[in-house]
């Protein structure tokens, strides 16, 4: 679920129409909206893929204009309804994303044009699920109303120097990290840099919540495979252990108010020594992290994670045929080399990273992936959801509802939305 609060990019195609075949020369324009920054390895791979389509379509000239990603989010059903809907974006994968617009009827079926140029050869197996989704907009099954081409996964980063400068050894188990942030609180140092305002602080409980959690356990979360029990074990654990970590200072209260941006920049600039997020952040880290080696590994167990957001077609798209070649191009080696080298996990792979950290980002991918221990991410269940989970952490972080209320606050709109869509 990408959450990132990144500028998203329309750019306006223009092409003339039917010039090969000697017809009458009738303009058309083709609306691409994507939401990655340029400094991001999605944002360098979708900049190539432009100019690839370009060079494929000389005559088209390339217009930028910029809208914000919770604008958006908050607004895709309307907007895409709309006679201002692009005719191909990235939008994100899920239940409570994708899935609602098509159980809408605001997306394309695109299953005969991935049979057709052989996308579903080249995203198999677990890849698939954020693609495919049945009638009442669940995902797993069903038709294709999206084309990722890039994966992603919440992992731990952290500050190298810091680690060194106080012995703290690489964590590798929880146990091990929950130390390393008994010696920084020990040292005055508050650990963990987390935004409550945003995605990461919904994913961190979630993390925790997946350490005593199943495949069975997310299936039945994710995919409404059997019934959830938002007492149970793994959600008790999460909640209480993320109120238990607020406690004992591992991250501020004042996090609260912080948005993923504030969380970014707080590990860049050397103030927290260590971060739970996802992926995406590594092409960042690798251009503003100038003052201190970092690395990042693995959270231990289950952990957010899947194929990364997708291309989907709006079903009033007037240029449909250009949207699959730009979704095409985006498959292409280049494209999805480039995301590689750039620190992205591509879909398609065509050899190895020549940058030793890039290339761990990709293999790590492949580790998850392999021992099956991508759980998705916690707000896609429900439409609504990434705002439900968002002020119901709000408040373990503050101290204004205690676990128990929390996770009867998040039951409330899950359940309501199993009531929606019939299961």
């Amino acid at each position: 679920m990408l959450y990132r609060v990144l500028a998203i990019v329309a750019v306006l195609l223009l092409a003339v129409g039917g010039c090969s075949s000697g017809q009458g020369a009738g303009q058309r324009t083709l609306k691409l909206w994507h939401y990655e920054g340029p400094d991001s390895a999605m944002g360098a791979a979708w900049a190539l893929a432009v100019k690839q389509f370009e060079a494929a379509h000389p005559d088209v000239k390339v217009v930028l204009e910029e809208k914000g990603f919770e604008q958006i989010r908050k607004t895709a059903p309307m907007v895409l309804n709309s006679k201002d809907a692009p005719d191909v974006l990235e939008y994100d994968k899920g239940n409570a994303t994708s899935g609602l617009l098509a159980r809408q009827g605001l997306l394309t079926d695109l299953t005969d044009e991935v049979t057709r140029r052989g996308w579903d050869k080249l995203v198999t197996g677990e890849s698939q699920t954020t693609a495919r989704y049945d009638d009442k907009g669940v995902m797993g099954s069903g038709r294709w109303y999206g084309v990722p081409n890039y994966a992603e996964y919440v992992s731990i980063y952290y500050n190298k120097d810091q680690f060194a400068k106080y012995g703290i050894a690489v964590p590798t188990t929880l146990d091990q990290l929950t130390a390393a942030m008994d010696k920084f609180v020990a040292a005055g140092i508050t650990p963990l840099a987390s935004a409550g305002q945003e995605y990461p602080a919904q994913q961190l409980m979630y993390e925790l919540a997946l350490t005593k959690a199943s495949r069975d356990w997310v299936d039945r979360y994710q995919r409404y495979t059997g019934k959830v029990d938002f007492h149970d074990a793994a959600w008790t654990y999460g909640a209480t252990t993320f109120a238990d970590w607020v406690h004992k200072g591992y991250l501020s209260k004042d996090s609260v108010g912080a948005k993923a941006e504030d969380m970014g920049l707080s590990f860049i600039q050397g103030r927290s020594p260590i971060m739970v997020t996802g992926s995406w952040w590594f092409g960042r880290l690798v251009k503003d992290v100038k003052d201190f080696q970092w690395g990042s590994v693995l959270w231990p167990g289950l952990t957010a994670g899947s194929a990364g957001n997708m291309w989907v077609v709006p079903k009033g798209s007037k240029n449909k045929d250009l949207a699959y070649d730009f979704i095409a191009i985006t498959m292409s080696p280049p494209v999805q080399d480039a995301l590689r080298d750039a620190g992205g996990v591509p879909l398609v792979r065509n050899g190895s990273a020549s940058d030793p950290k890039a290339k761990e980002v990709t293999d790590n991918f492949g580790v998850l992936s392999t021992q099956d221990r991508l759980a998705f991410y916690p707000d896609w269940p429900a439409p609504g959801y990434y705002d439900e989970l968002v002020s119901a952490v709000q408040k373990l972080t503050t101290g204004t509802a205690t676990p128990s209320q929390v996770l009867d606050e998040i039951a409330k709109p899950y359940q309501e939305n199993l009531a929606n869509v019939g299961r």
